[in-house]
């Protein structure tokens, strides 16, 4: 079972979050339940929506910004002939008259929003204008003027329509987008394809960068190995680095291990497959992660370290801060 310093757990949980709680809410439960203080997400979920959140802890925290590019995928129910304040199911809903909406009209509007765009964040949305959160200005009835921002969106797909009630038809969507996207701003944009409105009835992320949710943990099965203690948390605990298959992994001894948490490059004594990269994780003879480092002409420079400094006069260092 690994441990990080404080006395808590070091690793990602994968959690299958309901609809209803916040993911600050999810994070308290897993803070809670494996008595580590230091935990983290990797990407809000709105209350309303569902799926894979990666919750990280201990010294995985350390690595949740390596996380937070990687794209999502997510399944997405839109609503169309009304629009909505927040641009999902929790707003103020207005209906919309316009043209009857077909299932082609749909499918070729997905395909227009397909690549890269320059998209405008949803008014009710986290982002900051002129230091205070976008939706704190909207509640307050300010205007909101909010910048386009580049994201990608690598695929959509009809999976399900329903015109039982052709003023109101439903689509359900396969979203594959880049990190920062606003699935919210996919269905409102949809909309105006149209000529109509459409808001987000329902999401679920499926999954997150590698984390995928047909492997998550559900918060029932949380709460049971959480009933055995530290130990039956351990049993859904993945190792700090899961999810970062894909970055370069070097190899090192206790001795490189050691002067990689005293700040100094060392050329690993097992050969580079990457001789330069901006980031390769240095993995300890115990198999964890003890340094983010850049390679350079096979030479480990150390960015930031997660084991502890070795100890000076019987005193150990503080751990690195970079």
């Amino acid at each position: 079972m690994s441990r990080d310093r404080s006395g808590g757990l070091d690793g990602i949980i994968v959690v299958a979050k309901p609809s209803g709680p916040t993911s600050h809410d999810v994070v308290g439960l897993v803070r809670r339940l494996s008595g580590t203080r230091r935990v983290g997400h990797g990407g809000t979920l709105d209350p309303f929506a569902a799926g894979v959140l990666p919750v990280f802890l201990g010294r995985a925290t350390r690595l949740v910004e390596y996380h937070l590019g990687h794209p999502k995928r997510y399944t997405a129910t839109i609503c169309f002939g009304e629009a909505s304040t927040t641009d999902d199911i929790d707003g103020e809903r207005t209906p919309i008259d316009g043209p009857p909406v077909s299932r082609s009209a749909v499918e070729a509007g997905l395909r227009g929003l397909t690549g890269p765009l320059r998209q405008v964040p949803p008014v009710y949305s986290a982002v900051q204008v002129g230091g205070r959160r976008a939706y704190q200005m909207a509640r307050a009835g300010e205007d909101v003027e909010l910048t386009p921002r580049d994201v990608v969106v690598h695929g959509l797909e009809l999976l399900e329509w329903d015109d039982r009630d052709p003023a109101r038809p439903v689509a359900v969507v396969d979203v594959r987008c880049s990190a920062g996207t606003y699935v919210r701003a996919l269905a409102r944009d949809l909309g105006a394809r149209l000529d109509t409105g459409a808001y987000l009835g329902a999401l679920v992320r499926t999954e997150s960068g590698r984390f995928r949710l047909d492997d998550a943990v559900s918060y029932d099965v949380l709460r049971e190995h959480a009933a055995e203690g530290p130990a039956g948390i351990a049993r859904v605990l993945r190792p700090v680095d899961a999810g970062l298959e894909d970055l370069p992994h070097a190899r090192v001894t206790a001795d490189e291990v050691r002067r990689l948490g005293e700040g100094l490059p060392t050329g690993p004594k097992a050969p580079l497959d990457v001789r330069n990269a901006d980031l390769v994780l240095a993995m300890g003879p115990d198999g964890g992660v003890a340094a983010v480092c850049r390679a350079v002409n096979g030479i480990l420079h150390p960015g930031k370290v997660l084991v502890p400094r070795p100890a000076t006069d019987g005193r150990p260092h503080a751990r690195s801060s970079t």
